[in-house]
């Protein structure tokens, strides 16, 4: 279930006053419109700066998440938002992070914003998976994947997963992406992978979506079956999340994901015999 958002003010004080420490008194509040994980989620602009404020009660279930965001950081200067500070004071659980200046990216058919992507995604392939506790892509598929697929998403590689456009903001002719509370290792490819599916929920077809995908030296390397069997994972995956009534947000991605399972299912029989 989301987690209901609080305005900065309903902070403690003695909280407020331990991120002001760090970001000086603010000047004006932005909070976030999206985004499922933090009770606070605001833009702090301040004579210092902007800064970006999350937090949760410590007690909460998914603080682990933020407990990972925080092991992260120091291994993510290239492609994400610096860390100036995890806070636990007064009960709470606050990471405060620069504020990124740009846009989110724009996923639909000839977006300018789609090469810059690619490059993103290049780059996270670039760092090596750091020493973090890291659930494995198998573990978080498991549910969804027979047995004999799993293998196909196990590997060393460094994931984000949750490449939902609102977390990748481009700033000229780069994007960082922010919330890497479910980072993930796994096979290189799978990024790519989930990536495909946001882009069948802007507006791609698969074939689109799947020739982006294909710019990236680990999707070329990926097997068909490997593909297939993700692919079907993802679509039951969002039935799963999106249960008998889902919000149009994730009908979206219930329609995406089973759009791409059924065009791998009709389409990957030639490129079965050609991978062979």
């Amino acid at each position: 279930m989301p987690t209901s958002r609080i305005p900065y003010a309903e902070l403690p004080g003695a909280v407020r006053h331990a991120v002001e420490d760090i970001t000086g008194s603010p000047e004006s509040l932005e909070p976030a419109s999206d985004g499922l994980n933090s009770a606070i989620a605001v833009k702090l602009n301040s004579p210092k700066g902007a800064y970006f404020v999350k937090a949760l009660p410590a007690d909460h279930r998914w603080v682990r998440t933020q407990q990972r965001e925080a092991a992260m950081a120091p291994y993510l200067d290239l492609v994400a938002p610096k860390l100036h500070a995890r806070l636990t004071e007064g009960g709470w659980d606050v990471l405060v992070f620069e504020a990124l200046e740009g846009h989110r990216a724009d996923y639909a058919p000839n977006s300018p914003d789609l090469p810059i992507v690619v490059d993103l995604l290049r780059r996270i392939a670039g760092i090596q998976c750091p020493p973090v506790t890291l659930r494995c892509a198998e573990q978080r598929l498991q549910a969804y994947a027979g047995a004999d697929e799993l293998r196909y998403f196990a590997g060393d590689a460094l994931l984000h997963t949750d490449l939902n456009n609102a977390n990748v903001i481009v700033t000229g002719d780069r994007a960082r992406v922010v919330d890497w509370g479910w980072a993930t290792q796994g096979a290189p490819w799978l990024d790519a992978g989930y990536w495909v599916i946001w882009l069948i929920a802007a507006g791609h077809t698969p074939d689109s979506a799947e020739a982006w995908a294909s710019l990236l030296p680990s999707w070329q390397a990926a097997h068909p079956r490997a593909v297939n069997a993700f692919a079907g994972a993802n679509a039951r995956m969002w039935a799963d999340i999106g249960g008998a009534e889902p919000d149009a947000w994730t009908r979206r991605l219930i329609d995406a994901s089973a759009a791409w399972r059924d065009y791998r299912g009709r389409n990957t029989e030639a490129e079965l015999t050609e991978f062979s």
